[in-house]
C-alpha cells in the first residue's frame, strides 16, 4: 500500500538530559550550535531550551520535567546523532582531542556511510553518554 504523503525534512527533535546547563554547554562550545530560550504557546509561563544549527534544532527536555506529549520511554544518554559540517574532519578531531574530549573508535577519523554517500566522521559522546559523530562527506 503506497504512503498517502512523505516527509520532506527533519525540523527537530528531543534530547532528554540531565543537565540542561551542561548540554548546553557542551553543544555550544564544541559544536558551535546557539542556545535559545523559548515558551510554548500552549504554555507562556514555562521555559523551553533548544539548540539551534542551520535550519534544525535540538529541544531539550529535563530528565523527570519532560514535556508532553513525549516518547514513549524518555532516557538521558539513548541517542545516537550525526552531525555534517563544513570543517574539515581533521580540524574536528583536533579540536576535540585539544578540549580533552574522548574521541571514541581508536581516537581517529572513521569511514562509515550516511545518507547520500561516504562519509568521513570522528566520534565522541556528550555529558549524557549520547553518541555524537561529526562528519564530512568524502
Amino acid at each position: 500500500m503506497a504512503s498517502k504523503f512523505a516527509v520532506r525534512s527533519l525540523d527537530h527533535f528531543v534530547l532528554t538530559v540531565h543537565s540542561i546547563p551542561e548540554t548546553v554547554a557542551f553543544y555550544t562550545t564544541h559544536l558551535g550550535m546557539k542556545h535559545e530560550v523559548f515558551t510554548s504557546p500552549a504554555n507562556p509561563a514555562i521555559e523551553r531550551h533548544a539548540l539551534l544549527f542551520g535550519s534544525q534544532k535540538i529541544n531539550l527536555h529535563q530528565s523527570g520535567k519532560e514535556f508532553e506529549p513525549k516518547a514513549q520511554n524518555v532516557m538521558p544518554g539513548s541517542g545516537d546523532l550525526c552531525f555534517l559540517t563544513d570543517e574539515n574532519v581533521e580540524r574536528v578531531l583536533q579540536a576535540f582531542q585539544e578540549a580533552k574530549i574522548e574521541v571514541l573508535e581508536g581516537a581517529k577519523i572513521v569511514d562509515r556511510i550516511g545518507a547520500v554517500g561516504k562519509l568521513r566522521s570522528v566520534y565522541v559522546r556528550d555529558p549524557d553518554g549520547n553518541l555524537i559523530e561529526v562528519s564530512n562527506y568524502s
